[in-house]
């Protein structure tokens, strides 16, 4: 008996000493990976802000295929949360955010060793082109964490590192991949009803006329603001002349208003008039790269269809998107609008 007294006071003695060691030992812990995405800052932002994207690249949940998700009736900005259970559950709160800058969130998750309280800091730098993720979790391994690490060992910052490194590698490819997405649609013969617009022309190489688009159509917005004149749709560009030969194309950056406006002698911006005209409308919701697909879907049907091009007309783009409004470039909308003759028009006599 006195043998087993002794052998149950020296495992107690055994087991406070433990407790001891590893409660004083220091559990603090923080992981920090950072990312760099080809996306603006704003997609970035609101794919991690957006806690239901979660599903798809979330370290925790990752680890476990048969598990369900819990959301609150907020899913994405400050206060919203959702929770997941599996083999593993837990919880992630969102409780403070600055858009297109920062994200802090509590996480908890709870396994066979118990439940562990973290905190996720998200930041958000945007650079030239790309934005970068600077993702840190930080909290205090529990006295179950320390003793299972003692005897199991494994290095858990390895393995954290690992994880978000993969789930970061995920966001990227879903965002690229967002990006990418693009659909025409050829929408047939339509009337387009003309007008007044404001205007600015200028000869450049076909592959230049995106950039300095940009730039002609804040001139002419800026004008227009300024003459307090009265904008009455969206931008557009018209196709003057094409040399296909020398690769140039004069065009011109308008927006429509509703009256005519005399603009002064020697003014780069000069009001211009579009008559009513019927057209083979082609949309494209996507990128501009994909623009001359859609010409070619366009010009396609054209043929198919035995219509005539009206060489007396201008092909010109309406562009529905603003791009720096809307930065993702699935959802930018260009209608492309290629004149045609109508069979009125062609059987007109000749004078």
């Amino acid at each position: 008996m006195k043998i087993l007294k002794y052998l149950v006071f020296l495992i107690l003695i055994v087991l406070i000493g433990s407790a001891i060691y590893f409660g004083t030992k220091d559990g603090k812990y923080e992981i920090r990976d950072s990312k760099t995405v080809e996306a603006p800052v704003e997609l970035v932002f609101q794919k991690v802000n957006n806690l239901k994207s979660w599903e798809s690249w979330s370290p925790w949940i990752a680890q476990d295929e048969n598990h369900s998700f819990t959301y609150a009736e907020k899913s994405a900005g400050e206060g919203s949360s959702f929770s997941w259970d599996g083999k593993t559950g837990g919880s992630i709160v969102t409780t403070k955010v600055i858009p297109n800058k920062e994200i802090i969130q509590t996480l908890t998750v709870m396994s066979s060793l118990g439940e562990r309280h973290s905190t996720i800091t998200w930041e958000f730098e945007e650079m030239e082109g790309v934005t970068k993720i600077n993702w840190t979790i930080k909290g205090v391994h529990t006295l179950t964490d320390k003793v299972s690490a003692a005897i199991f060992g494994g290095d858990f910052n390895a393995n954290m590192h690992k994880e978000n490194q993969h789930a970061l590698n995920k966001i990227a490819t879903e965002l690229e991949d967002d990006m990418k997405f693009y659909a025409i649609n050829v929408d047939g013969i339509t009337q387009y009803g003309g007008g007044y617009y404001m205007y600015t022309t200028t000869v450049a190489k076909q592959h230049e006329v995106n950039e300095r688009l940009e730039a002609m159509l804040q001139e002419v917005s800026n004008f227009i603001e300024k003459n307090h004149i009265n904008a009455a749709g969206k931008p557009l560009a018209i196709y003057n002349e094409i040399d296909d030969a020398n690769g140039t194309v004069i065009f011109s950056a308008g927006i429509p208003v509703k009256e005519q406006v005399i603009t002064p002698e020697g003014s780069t911006i000069v009001s211009g008039y579009m008559e009513r005209i019927s057209a083979v409308k082609i949309s494209l919701k996507g990128d501009y790269k994909h623009l001359p697909e859609a010409y070619i879907k366009g010009r396609a049907y054209i043929d198919k269809n035995s219509l005539e091009v009206d060489s007396n007309a201008k092909i010109f783009e309406v562009y529905e998107t603003d791009p720096t409004v809307n930065r993702n470039p699935a959802d930018w909308v260009t209608d492309i609008y290629i004149p045609i003759v109508t069979q009125k028009e062609s059987e007109d006599p000749e004078f």
